[in-house]
């Protein structure tokens, strides 16, 4: 969905020369409107919301994480994404940022290249998110009786998906959706309906959802990450349920389960409760399985596709380990069909980068 307009930016900054930069990265694409203090951000958003701000976090009076603040209280502002600019990296200064509901956060000295990269990119998913939302008020008005309880369903968790852009988001999707093929196969052969193989296939789209709330200077380290590093990336787990919510929906449930438990161990030495056994909900257990089989066929930033026949290979040797001993059996006997998936799934991932790059 693209807008018909060009999109107004609001630039909250008290140093004239720091707005003067920005408007110069910025002004030959989009309206730019400016503010240099707290209280005129707010009142020119009051009047006319802009589709983005970039708010300076360091400013006399009204600091830029009030401003967050009072944007995310106000109905008519709450939606609008919030990209802190700011010379503060802390980990602690990211973490406050993203708990007020910033959608991103970008360090002083600035890169005019990233900059109209995470303009370009939070706009677009805001497009993204009012068209959805839209199309569950069409689609709600639209809905009978017979198929009304799966389709809510399917449209709440749409809108939660909608709750998460405002965090951050970039991952392009293939891996949640292998993950969900791969869950849906695995699911089946451990005798859940059709109905509910189907379901987990869309809840497990977002087990890792809590990882946009992780900063990325740890998410997306090249190199191994250091002790006090894994313990805040081991607290996706329950921000993802937290981001998920308690639903009515069943597929939401099983996504918060999901979220929650995909990460502890058969051995008991998984996070973030350390479960073991059968005292870790079934659906976790099958979606450990399916994530650490893609993770390991997959390119990461510090690694290269392991082989099909590798990773069956380790998931074999984590029986009783990491995995449950009776869901690796049964994987194990699905390898024609993760094949057929991981193969489908990597030609379409080529196919998408390959249109990235042939892009002006």
């Amino acid at each position: 969905m693209k807008r018909k307009e060009t999109p107004t930016l609001l630039v909250v900054d008290d140093m004239p020369d720091n707005i003067d930069v920005l408007r110069g990265i910025l002004s030959n694409d989009y309206i730019i409107k400016v503010a240099t203090g707290g209280e005129m951000a707010l009142k020119i958003v009051a009047a006319q919301p802009p589709d983005l701000i970039l708010l300076d976090v360091m400013m006399p009076e009204m600091d830029g994480h009030e401003v967050c603040r009072q944007l995310k209280n106000k109905e008519a502002s709450r939606h609008i994404p919030v990209i802190f600019i700011t010379a503060r990296n802390a980990v602690e200064d990211e973490a406050r940022g993203f708990e007020l509901g910033a959608a991103d956060y970008i360090a002083k000295p600035i890169s005019p290249s990233i900059v109209r990269a995470r303009v370009s990119a939070h706009l677009a998913l805001a497009d993204q998110r009012y068209y959805l939302q839209e199309l569950v008020a069409e689609r709600t008005s639209e809905l009978d009786s017979t198929n009304k309880r799966l389709e809510q369903s399917y449209l709440s968790m749409i809108q939660q998906l909608g709750r998460a852009v405002d965090y951050r988001d970039n991952e392009t999707g293939f891996h949640v959706v292998r993950v969900g093929n791969y869950s849906k196969l695995l699911g089946r052969a451990a005798g859940l309906s059709e109905l509910r193989a189907e379901q987990l296939m869309y809840a497990s789209m977002i087990h890792d959802i809590g990882k946009i709330g992780i900063p990325d200077h740890i998410l997306l380290k090249p190199t191994k990450l250091t002790i006090e590093e894994f313990e805040v990336i081991k607290t996706h787990a329950a921000i993802g349920a937290e981001i998920i919510g308690e639903q009515d929906a069943e597929i939401m449930q099983m996504a918060r389960e999901v979220a929650l438990s995909h990460h502890e161990k058969w051995n008991g030495k998984g996070y973030p409760h350390g479960l073991a056994g059968d005292d870790i909900p079934l659906l976790g257990r099958i979606v450990a399985i399916a994530d650490v089989f893609d993770a390991l066929t997959c390119v990461r930033l510090y690694k290269t596709a392991w082989p099909i026949d590798k990773a069956l290979e380790f998931i074999s040797n984590e029986s009783g380990q990491h995995f449950d001993p009776s869901l690796v059996t049964l994987f194990l006997s699905l390898e024609a069909e993760l094949r057929r998936v991981a193969i489908e799934y990597r030609e379409a991932a080529d196919e998408f980068h390959s249109a990235e790059v042939s892009q002006p």
